[in-house]
Formats: C-alpha cells, sequence, structure tokens
C-alpha cells in the first residue's frame, strides 16, 4: 500500500508547495512513516494568503446568522466523525484513544457555541448628544487572519481559533504544527464538506521556522492568534507589535496544585494523575507542580506514587493503555534531560526517570510516569515547561508558603487547590497568579463559554473562547447618523 501524500489546501484545491519537496509524518508509538507531507516555502504562503484576501471581501458580506449556521454543518459532521477522528489523532500524536476523543469532542462543543455567535454579534445603540441623530455601534472583521497551532491538542486548538475567526466574518490561513500535518488535512476535510467557500480557510504544512514567520510577517495578514512555546510566542508578538496589527500568544505553563491538609485525598488523587500524567503531560495545563500539606504528606505522597506505578505505558491505540508516547525524539530528549537535571540539582527521584526501549517499546518514544520530590523554587524543574510526564513535589505548611511556592514560577496559566474549607478555596483564588483556577478538580480543562489563557509567561493578547475569541478577531466600529436632511451650524441645540 503506497505512503498517503498529503497536500496544502488553498483556494479551496488540494495542492503540493512550489517547491516539490516533502517531509516525513511518524506515528510515536511505532516510528513508522504515517505519510509524506508537502513542504510548504514562501510562495506557498503567498498563494494562501492571497486566496485567502479575495475570499475576505466576499465572506464578510455573508449573513453572520448564515455565517453560524455554516459551523453548525461542521460541527455536525465532526460529530459523524468523531471516532475515526480520534484514531487518527492517536495514531499520528500519540494520546491514548479516550482523550483523542476528548480533544474532538472539545472541538465539536466549540464549534457549536461559536455558531451561536452568528446570531449575537451585537453593538450598542445609544442616546446621541444633539437631535435628530443616531449613534450605534457594530462589529467588523480584521480580513484575512493567521491561525498558528501546536500539535498536542489538533483538534480542539485550531477549532477555537477558526471558528470564531470564521463567524466573524474573517478569511483564515492556517497553520499547524509539522508534527500533525495528517489530522490537520483531516480538520480542513471538515470544513470543505460542510461548504465553506473556497479560500475562506487556507491549510499550509511545514515547519514554523521556515512558514509561521512568513505568514505573522505578511503585510495582508491582520491579527494572529498563535498558541506554542514561550520562546516562538515572544517573537510572534514581537513581529505583530512592530506590524501595528493584533496578536493573541498562548505559551504554557508550569501548573501547581495545592492539596489542603481537610483535602479529599481520593478526588485530590484522581486530579492529580489525570493532570501529572494524562496526554502523557503534554498539555500547557498539566499538573507539573504539586505542593503537599506537611499534615498530609507522607499520606497522600505513598498514594500517588501507588497509584502512578499502575499506569499502563504503551500504544495509544491499545485500549489498555493509560498513558501514550512522547510526540517525538526531540520531545522524548527534552524529558530525559530534564530528569538528569533535576537529579544533579538535588532534588530525590521517587518513581520513574528511564526510557521504556525494550519489546514493544523498541522503536517508539516511550518514558516512565516520573515523579521528583524535594523541589525548591531555585530547581530548573519548578521553574520551566517540560511538557512530559514529569511531576515536582514539594511539602508547605502554612498558606502562606503555600502560596509563595505556588506562585514563585514565571508562568501563570492554570492552578488547582482542594480543599473542604470555604476560606482557604476564596483566599487561593484571589492570592493565586494565574488565568484560571480551579477549586477540587484538576488544573486541565476549559469550556467554550468561558475564557481560556493565562498571565504572566503564559500568554499575551486577548483570551480565547467565549466570547473574547469573538470580539479577538473583529474591531468595533461606530457609526452616526444624522437624518436632520441640512447642514448644523454648530454642535448645540
Amino acid at each position: 500500500m503506497a505512503t498517503p501524500h498529503l497536500k496544502n489546501f488553498i483556494d479551496g484545491r488540494w495542492i503540493d508547495s512550489v517547491s516539490g519537496n516533502a517531509f516525513e509524518d511518524l506515528d510515536p508509538a511505532t516510528g513508522e512513516v504515517i505519510a509524506t507531507a508537502t513542504k510548504s516555502t514562501m510562495a506557498d504562503i503567498d498563494k494562501a494568503v492571497e486566496a485567502a484576501k479575495r475570499a475576505a471581501d466576499q465572506w464578510r458580506l455573508f449573513p453572520a446568522p448564515k455565517r453560524g449556521e455554516m459551523l453548525y454543518r461542521a460541527g455536525e459532521i465532526m460529530l459523524k466523525r468523531k471516532d475515526g477522528l480520534a484514531r487518527e489523532m492517536t495514531r499520528e500524536m500519540g494520546k491514548v484513544l479516550a482523550e483523542s476523543r476528548g480533544d474532538v469532542q472539545e472541538g465539536i462543543d466549540m464549534t457549536y457555541y461559536i455558531a451561536g455567535e452568528g446570531r449575537r454579534q451585537f453593538g450598542d445603540v445609544v442616546p446621541a448628544e444633539l437631535p435628530n441623530k443616531w449613534a450605534m455601534s457594530m462589529r467588523h472583521p480584521h480580513g484575512v487572519v493567521a491561525a498558528i497551532t501546536p500539535w498536542n491538542f489538533p483538534f480542539a486548538i485550531p477549532a477555537w481559533k477558526i471558528a470564531p475567526a470564521l463567524v466573524a466574518g474573517n478569511a483564515v490561513v492556517f497553520k499547524p504544527a509539522s508534527l500533525v500535518p495528517a489530522f490537520s488535512v483531516e480538520f480542513c476535510k471538515v470544513w470543505e464538506e460542510a461548504g465553506l467557500p473556497p479560500g475562506v480557510l487556507n491549510l499550509v504544512l511545514g515547519s514554523g521556522s521556515s512558514v509561521g514567520n512568513l505568514l505573522v510577517e505578511d503585510p495582508r495578514i491582520r491579527a494572529v492568534s498563535f498558541t506554542g512555546s514561550n520562546s516562538i510566542g515572544k517573537g510572534v508578538h514581537t513581529i505583530a507589535g512592530r506590524r501595528g496589527i493584533k496578536a493573541t500568544c498562548e505559551m504554557g505553563g508550569k501548573n501547581p496544585c495545592v492539596v489542603w491538609e481537610d483535602a479529599d485525598l481520593s478526588l485530590a488523587l484522581g486530579g492529580v494523575l489525570r493532570g501529572a500524567f494524562g496526554s502523557t503531560g503534554q498539555r500547557c495545563t498539566a499538573t507539573s507542580r504539586l505542593l503537599i500539606h506537611d499534615k498530609v504528606y507522607d499520606k497522600f505522597l505513598g498514594m500517588l506514587v501507588a497509584e502512578t506505578k499502575k499506569i499502563r505505558v504503551g500504544n495509544g491505540l491499545d485500549p489498555k493503555t493509560t498513558m501514550g508516547p512522547a510526540v517525538d525524539q526531540g520531545q522524548l530528549d527534552c524529558d530525559l534531560e530534564y530528569i538528569e537535571i533535576a537529579k544533579k540539582e538535588g532534588a530525590k527521584l521517587v518513581l520513574g526517570g528511564s526510557r521504556l526501549e525494550n519489546g514493544d517499546f523498541k522503536h517508539g518514544f516511550f518514558v516512565e510516569p516520573t515523579i521528583f520530590e524535594g523541589l525548591k523554587p531555585s530547581m530548573r524543574l519548578w521553574q520551566e515547561e517540560v511538557f512530559g510526564p514529569i511531576l515536582a513535589v514539594a511539602r508547605f505548611k502554612t498558606f502562606e508558603e503555600a502560596m509563595k511556592l505556588a506562585n514563585d514560577c514565571p508562568f501563570g496559566l492554570t492552578s488547582a487547590v482542594y480543599t473542604q474549607d470555604l476560606t482557604v478555596s476564596m483566599r487561593f483564588v484571589e492570592s493565586m497568579d494565574a488565568g484560571m483556577i480551579h477549586v477540587n478538580s484538576p488544573t486541565i480543562g476549559g469550556e467554550p463559554a468561558v475564557p481560556f489563557g493565562g498571565l504572566k509567561g503564559s500568554g499575551v493578547g486577548d483570551r480565547e473562547m467565549a466570547k473574547e475569541g469573538v470580539r479577538f478577531f473583529s474591531e468595533s466600529k461606530t457609526v452616526f447618523l444624522d437624518y436632520t436632511g441640512q447642514t448644523r451650524a454648530s454642535n448645540i441645540y
């Protein structure tokens, strides 16, 4: 059977890069080549942006409620294809099937929710200061926008960027991570089947270094939504600032979970396991720092180690697997490097810490779920995002100590506290420097109706999702209508 070849989607057609070059798409569990993908160049970016520019002029005139109906149709197609999409996702980036189904469902939920925004793009009508005059505000699309997305949530994140961009009346150039080209093609096929006009959504495949910056630099791009690393996000925001265009950059996290002395330990245990080792720790919202109250420290850590030992690592397509591989060799190397860094800096390895490479693991990128204790804020494992199944644990005695530890970090995306004490939970909500706070639930997850994003090094620009997402992809336009039928002598009665 021939290896599939993946192409760009530009102006409603599936076409190869003008360079004729391609790159390989690998299964991280087996090392097998899934497909080859066309490798885009500046010329391909130019084609995609020009197609989007032509389409944007017509798409913005398409009534917003009708744009919303198209999103509903896309959502129906997503729902019908959910299981097949989940399997494609697992094969390409490794997360277990249950997590892939959740990823697709999050994209479905977001698309349905944003579809309703086609009938909710409200402005304001206000009393004018002069007689026989009317004043109002309305929303206006930017024109052509760029969506630059990561590999770890290849359905949910494109959906929460592209759906609001489309319903607001923009045309989109979509640049996904080079590790998930096959799934990105499937994502665009959904919109093609839904009847989106040619050029309204365009896909360019290739590396961020060769394609992403070119896209942000293009003078026809009027807004950029980016999710990825802190270093690249700052670069995107710098370029956008220099050009004077809007940019929102979601740039990762180092998220703390605080287990208070009165916590329901069974509830907290489930939340920490999901938060730390779900998706192999490859989430910006992953629980990567665990703070345990001194009074329950030994008991809870013992419970956590015992349950972590039960995690079954393997191919995500196997229904018995509970944690899949790292996405590629580079991420695996990063995980192993930070394990060694933590050891050298004096952290105590409690569990895991090794690559799995025998038998069924031989050709994949597998690492054990890993726990370190004795962490201090000066240690790199406490400060730096790893994006792997490596949990840093620390002990505290007072609320003030817990908050100092939790906030002593350059990131501020999400956080969690487990407690039965309302006072503690509300003090945590007020004191935590994070964009999202969970009480008695894991650090992971979001919902379409509320904003997603962080503080400090976790994000810059507007929030994503909810009404904020649509507002990012549009501008406010104010209209004054004078119906006196004559020139006014002055701006007074």
